[in-house]
């Protein structure tokens, strides 16, 4: 034996792959010191020996230079089912000798496969072993007998003579041993429960018959007490791995099987779930009682037991270190190592006053489960003790509660407990982790994730050992849990489902910065760093795009044969995916029916973001639905609303926010006609400049929609609101530069009649000259509440007068700003500045969910 210690002499693998992780490192440093393990126990699950091939690999696995190696084997892929349903078949009197055929062609030809010279007598052992399989199965008469459960051990049986023959056999220096030899079992409340005297003794006389330093062992298979063959249960391979490495005081055991490692998640809910490298045993216990696949819950307590470390890893990517569990795991970026789910539950809660004080209640409850043989998997009592509640097995919920009203009979007809109510469909998430402990805002972060993600905890339960916390949730949230939590610990990137209506100019300049920010979001190197922001719908005024996983950016543009008829109820429910956590859409098209719809989808919890004025300069009384839905539903921003990408209403916010008192705003909030204005000098007529801007595509399709003055109104109005004032767009006084008698013209019309806005304009501007003065087009809200848009002539030195072409500027008098006021000044046109304060807002709502963009 080497004097190494266990761990060192596991991490000196030479299949750790240096460098791929910190304890990698740590195993090729070590090895030179405390070569090979010098008894090193494998296992090989079903999918690890589908087939010949696989079982040559699996025989390439154990040539790792230990001194002396024990591979305790599975059955072939699919064989254990395959036995079950024989033995139905026989006892439902239907033809079982097919399928015995089958199982029997599939043995002897993989037989002759490993063994075509038939040198280790694997070929006759399994025909053998098949014959004594008819012979049983034709006298089987009743499920009552010891028969079929050893039966349905066989196939491990069988692959045992398979891998030994494949070894090379006794020549070769590989002994064979039937567990069923040395194995002794008996059942009890945790499952199988090993005699370890009695397998200690067993195990010494057969060792003293067979010198051989390698063993080929049979897994899942043992005797009871009473001698009869019988099984550890389903999964119960990783069960005989654990017992038989402790049984010879391995140094190490590897389970091989077909993924890299215990995972932090099921990668079938979250994509993203990433393989842990190391665990400790109570991080281990604590996902394989919740679930973890990869683990069989009673695996840990023999190699915890010895201290012997245990690594998962996979026969098909056999360069991969794995997950090393030990004693001691490394620390994680995060103090939750994995999350999991349990299905199929329902929550069992006695309510009553009486129960107050009252010692015992839970004694008597808990009791009455048990005389009834209900498992309890989660407990929770509130402090008041005026309810008890625990999460037990979906399919014994009801005879759980017939246990406890009858247990609670009496104190029910005195009115001392009220009711006992079963509420079904419920999940338990589970986060565990060794980071847990004593860590202070663990429970904060995992609460505060699912808050984001809407959904509601019915139960919660932590232990004293602070590894785990547990919640009860509905089922229907269970997979958007599951990622929210996942994110929420930056175990994977804080993932979004996004609809985009509207791929205008706005729209298109935005999914264009989406898909050139992705790809940097993807790869940064920080896990609290990482978005997936995912494009699932795509929407105009009439069709819509809707994607199973995600549309690709670049390839959104527009709507194509692919698409449907628009149904924006539809739409939100497809954004709105019950398996990812946040939901939001962006809203570029302006329609007054779309932003209609926003107050309903921030109360279904979906966040909007918009550039569109519809909804902050609308209706005062959808305004107020919009932010009463938002206070309890989703997130609105619509910070581009005003300033495009300038930082307008994030200012007035802060300066409102941190106690400030507004007086007064004043400014151009026009890119449109802060050029006409900052280009116009009298020399060149108002209507030339109108049409280059036109040219240059500065103003809207029909100009008049600028010059007459109401979109800047409306950025007014949200300012208004935005500061407290119930402000609506007929109470602005609002000057258009569009004369009477072009505003209801065909817009070619007006571009032909265009010359008439010169003379107004050039009799204004020549007055406002003579004083000295230049003209502007500006927004105005007075410390009285009164509102107004229109020319004016600023008097020298106003902030307005030193823009530059398109520069929108606001100017905020408040009460610390009284004399000197604060001005935000910058291009406020233009759809890539526009889609740029689009995304802001939505980088905003994705750090306010986690994520640290």
């Amino acid at each position: 034996m080497s004097s190494a210690p266990p761990q060192a002499a596991f991490d000196a693998q030479p299949d750790a792959a240096a460098g791929e992780d910190p304890l990698a490192a740590d195993a090729a440093a070590l090895a030179a010191a405390a070569g090979p393990p010098a008894r090193h126990a494998h296992k090989f699950g079903g999918s690890s020996l589908a087939d010949p091939d696989r079982y040559r690999v699996a025989v390439g696995l154990l040539d790792d230079g230990a001194r002396e190696r024990i591979a305790v084997v599975s059955a072939m892929q699919g064989v254990t089912d395959a036995l079950v349903a024989i033995v139905d078949a026989r006892l439902s009197g239907q033809d079982w000798k097919p399928a015995w055929s089958t199982l029997r062609k599939r043995h002897l030809d993989t037989a002759l496969s490993l063994d075509p010279h038939r040198r280790h007598g694997a070929l006759g052992a399994l025909e053998t072993e098949f014959v004594q399989l008819r012979d049983a199965l034709e006298s089987l008469h009743s499920r009552d007998e010891k028969t079929p459960q050893a039966i349905a051990g066989l196939g491990e049986v069988w692959s045992s003579y398979l891998i030994h023959a494949a070894l090379g056999g006794d020549p070769a220096g590989w002994a064979r041993l039937d567990a069923r030899e040395v194995l002794v079992v008996h059942p009890s409340e945790m499952g199988m429960a090993v005699d370890w005297a009695q397998s200690r003794e067993n195990l010494a006389t057969w060792r003293k018959r067979n010198a051989a330093a390698n063993v080929v062992v049979t897994g899942f298979v043992a005797r009871d007490g009473h001698g009869y063959a019988t099984t550890l249960g389903r999964n119960g391979s990783d069960y005989s791995a654990a017992i038989f490495a402790n049984l010879f005081d391995a140094d190490a055991l590897t389970i091989w099987t077909d993924v890299d490692g215990v995972l932090s998640a099921d990668p079938r809910l979250v994509p993203d779930a990433v393989c842990l490298p190391s665990m400790s045993y109570a991080e281990a216990c604590e996902l394989a009682y919740f679930g973890a696949k990869v683990l069989h819950p009673q695996t840990m307590a023999p190699v915890q037991q010895r201290g012997i470390p245990l690594r998962i890893r996979n026969t098909r990517n056999p360069h991969s270190p794995g997950t090393l569990i030990s004693l001691r795991a490394q620390p994680g970026q995060a103090p939750v190592k994995g999350l999991s789910l349990v299905h199929d539950l329902a929550v069992l809660e006695l309510v009553g006053n009486g129960l107050v004080g009252v010692p015992g209640a839970a004694e008597r409850l808990f009791g009455a489960l048990r005389a009834a043989g209900v498992s309890v998997t989660m407990i929770s009592q509130g402090s008041s003790e005026h309810s008890i509640c625990c999460v037990v097995r979906a399919a014994e919920a009801e005879r759980g509660r017939d246990a406890i009203v009858a247990a609670f009979a009496e104190a029910m007809a005195d009115g001392q407990a009220q009711h006992v109510q079963v509420t079904p469909d419920v999940c338990v998430l589970a986060a565990v982790g060794d980071g847990m402990v004593g860590q202070p805002g663990v429970a904060a972060q995992l609460f505060d994730g699912l808050a984001k993600a809407r959904v509601n905890l019915r139960a919660i339960a932590q232990g004293a050992g602070e590894r785990n916390i547990s919640v009860a949730i509905a089922a229907r949230d269970a997979t958007r849990a599951l990622r929210a939590a996942h994110s929420a610990f930056w175990l994977s990137p804080q993932c979004i489902s996004i609809g985009v209506i509207g791929p205008g100019k706005v729209g298109r300049a935005l999914l264009a910065q989406l898909a050139a920010a992705q790809p940097r979001f993807q790869r940064e190197s920080r896990p609290q760093r990482r978005l997936d922001l995912r494009l699932r719908a795509l929407a105009d005024s009439r069709r819509m795009r809707l994607a199973p996983r995600a549309l690709d950016f670049d390839d959104a543009q527009a709507l194509d044969a692919e698409s449907e008829a628009l149904d924006l109820e539809r739409f939100a429910a497809h954004v709105r995916a019950e398996h990812i956590p946040h939901a939001l859409i962006v809203d570029c098209s302006g329609s007054d029916a779309v932003a209609a719809r926003y107050p309903e989808w921030l109360a279904a919890g979906i966040h909007v973001v918009t550039p569109s004025k519809h909804a902050g300069a609308g209706p005062l009384a959808r305004f107020e639905a919009i932010r009463e839905a938002a206070r309890h539903g989703g997130q609105f921003r619509y910070e581009a609303t005003v300033g495009a990408g300038l930082p307008v209403i994030q200012t007035l916010r802060s300066l409102l926010d941190t106690g400030d008192e507004l007086t007064e705003v004043e400014g151009i909030l026009s890119g449109t006609l802060a050029w006409l204005f900052n280009r116009y000098d009298g020399r060149t007529p108002f209507s030339h400049l109108v049409r280059e801007a036109h040219e240059l595509g500065y103003t809207e399709p029909d100009p008049r929609d600028d010059l007459s003055g109401t979109d800047v109104a409306r950025k007014l109005v949200i300012l208004a609101r935005e500061a407290g004032r119930p402000l609506s767009l007929e109470q602005i006084e609002v000057e258009s530069l569009v004369p009477e008698s072009l505003r209801n013209v065909s817009k070619d019309e007006f571009f032909a009649r265009l010359d008439e806005l010169d003379a107004p304009l050039q009799q204004r501007f020549d007055a406002a000259r003579a004083a000295g003065l230049s003209l502007r087009y500006l927004a105005r809200l007075d410390r009285d509440g009164r509102a107004s848009v229109g020319v004016v002539t600023p008097q020298p030195g106003h902030a307005a007068l030193h823009g530059a072409l398109t520069d929108n500027l606001i100017q905020f008098r408040t009460r610390r700003y009284a004399d000197n006021p604060l001005v935000v000044q910058g291009p406020g046109a233009g759809p890539d500045v526009t889609a740029a304060g689009v995304f802001g807002d939505l980088l905003t709502i994705a750090q306010t969910l986690g994520a640290r963009a």
